[in-house]
């Protein structure tokens, strides 16, 4: 047996009765906070003040689809709180939610399968949030695995400190099933997983709570928390455990677990395993060494992971921009490039009548070229927070002035240069190059925190074959050697490509 137990387990709770409700004819009992004032802030305002510095901080992850799962550590906030916010920030903060399947680890208290609250709502400082106590107790009917044992709730932080992130950053009203695993069988998280299963859709958002490696060095602590978040990335159980018995077997000093909620893990890759719709998308990792608070001879480790489901019916990106979008884009960068190189001064943009497709974040490439054809700059953005139209503008200067290929583009070449946009289609992880077609996609790749990228129209000035396209992008773009992105992160986009030579002809 792998180590893998729980840090705190210190009783059982077998022989303990299981608890039914209906909902309506029993007297709510509701949960009260018991680390308010030591995890996170008890006051309200230093909390709220808190997450807010948390979430600006936090990023937001290029992906496609529909988030339908998180994984968020649940330490003190002064530890983990950054990388949960990372967790949340993913979330569309208007988005409606049916439900919220909390799912923890029971620190101090074994028994054979989960635990339910189903006998009233959670309360923070923050608040009450409602517990859908109907759905709960029959989830308690219908499976044998599930009960409510009070000692496994009493005081139980895994679930808790989770809560004021979803009441911070969400605007609507929300409703949870809190569970907490204490069966450390992966048998037993196949069955949970089952009956959970018909449960995960969109309507409804699973949040996994869980903390990484316990205990080891700093360094250590980086090298066992990889292991394991690429085996959560693939989306495979199997990798997933075989990451955890590999980490034990490397002995690293004073590691007690890889993973203390690896039963909740490995009961989300259960309901999504086989699902070519679901990708899972590493955001953000840190450790207590990376903190004020935390030393490096012995730290615990954060990840933040979201899980995407591709949404069907995605527009064609040939309808993503129409032709009045397409020539205000080259406007502002016309408009730029005139302002900047001969006046030394950036334009405002006067947005009135523009789509809300500019008006939104995306990636954009500006790449100028003279009129005799000739390559003259070209710089892009994969994940900006501004709106397009500001995007394509900072990028034609961007391309003008600061592509270190080429000396920066004189006030008497502007009206020589032929303006060319690409506007970035959502960034798709893919894992295998099958689902990478030469010409119609572009590539990004990620490996020890070195990126590259080709967009897809260098296919057709190359005509390089699919593996040289790719080996090209590693070695040239990335840096990370010919064959490198055979075991990189792999994304693909496409580009919606226009440019003031093709508009003029329509």
């Amino acid at each position: 047996m792998f180590l893998l137990i729980q840090v705190f387990t210190v009783t059982s709770c077998n022989s303990q009765k299981r608890t039914k409700m209906n909902g309506q004819s029993q007297t709510l009992h509701n949960r009260q906070p018991v680390v308010a004032g030591s995890f996170y802030p008890s006051d309200p305002s230093d909390l709220s003040t808190m997450l807010k510095g948390f979430f600006d901080k936090a990023p937001v992850a290029e992906h496609s689809g529909t988030v339908v799962a998180l994984i968020s550590p649940h330490a003190g906030y002064v530890f983990s709180g950054q990388v949960a916010a990372a967790s949340y920030k993913q979330l569309d903060r208007t988005r409606h939610f049916d439900h919220v399947f909390l799912i923890g680890p029971s620190h101090y208290v074994h028994l054979n399968g989960a635990s339910i609250y189903n006998i009233g709502n959670y309360e923070t400082p923050l608040g009450e949030v409602k517990v859908d106590t109907v759905l709960a107790s029959r989830l308690i009917e219908d499976h044998s695995f599930f009960e409510y044992y009070p000692a496994v709730h009493s005081q139980e932080h895994s679930l808790e400190v989770q809560l004021p992130f979803l009441q911070y950053w969400l605007k609507e009203d929300f409703q949870v099933v809190p569970i907490v695993i204490g069966s450390q069988d992966p048998a037993m998280a196949k069955k949970i997983a089952k009956a959970l299963k018909p449960y995960f859709k969109p309507e409804n958002l699973f949040v996994i709570s869980t903390d990484l490696s316990h205990y080891p060095t700093y360094d250590h602590a980086r090298i066992a928390d990889e292991h394991t978040l690429e085996a959560v990335v693939s989306g495979e159980p199997k990798r997933l455990l075989h990451a955890l018995r590999k980490n034990e077997e490397r002995g690293y000093p004073n590691l007690l677990t890889s993973m203390c909620g690896w039963p909740g893990v490995l009961t989300l890759l259960d309901i999504t395993e086989g699902r070519k719709d679901i990708h899972y998308h590493k955001v953000l990792y840190m450790n207590s060494g990376d903190t004020h608070y935390g030393d490096h001879s012995r730290v615990v480790g954060y990840g933040s992971v979201m899980v995407t489901q591709e949404t069907a019916g995605e527009p064609d990106p040939k309808e993503y921009l129409s032709r009045e979008d397409k020539m205000n884009l080259l406007r502002i960068a016309r408009r730029t490039l005139e302002e900047k190189i001969k006046h030394h001064r950036l334009p405002d943009i006067d947005t009135t009548g523009f789509s809300n497709t500019l008006l939104k974040p995306a990636g954009a490439f500006v790449t100028l070229h003279t009129h005799a054809g000739q390559l003259r700059g070209c710089i892009g953005r994969f994940r900006p927070n501004e709106p397009l139209c500001l995007v394509v503008r900072d990028m034609a200067v961007a391309a003008a002035l600061q592509d270190n290929r080429f000396p920066p583009v004189m006030p008497d070449e502007v009206d020589d240069l032929d303006i060319e946009i690409s506007v970035l289609t959502p960034l798709k992880r893919i894992h295998s190059i099958d689902e990478f077609k030469l010409g119609r996609d572009g590539i990004y790749m990620i490996k020890n925190g070195r990126s590259g990228t080709f967009l897809p129209q260098v296919a057709d000035n190359t005509h390089w074959t699919r593996e040289e396209f790719l080996g090209h992008c590693a070695r040239d773009k990335a840096g990370i050697g010919w064959d490198g992105w055979k075991d990189a992160e792999l994304y693909t986009y496409q580009a919606i490509v226009f440019s003031e030579k093709e508009m003029m002809k329509k």
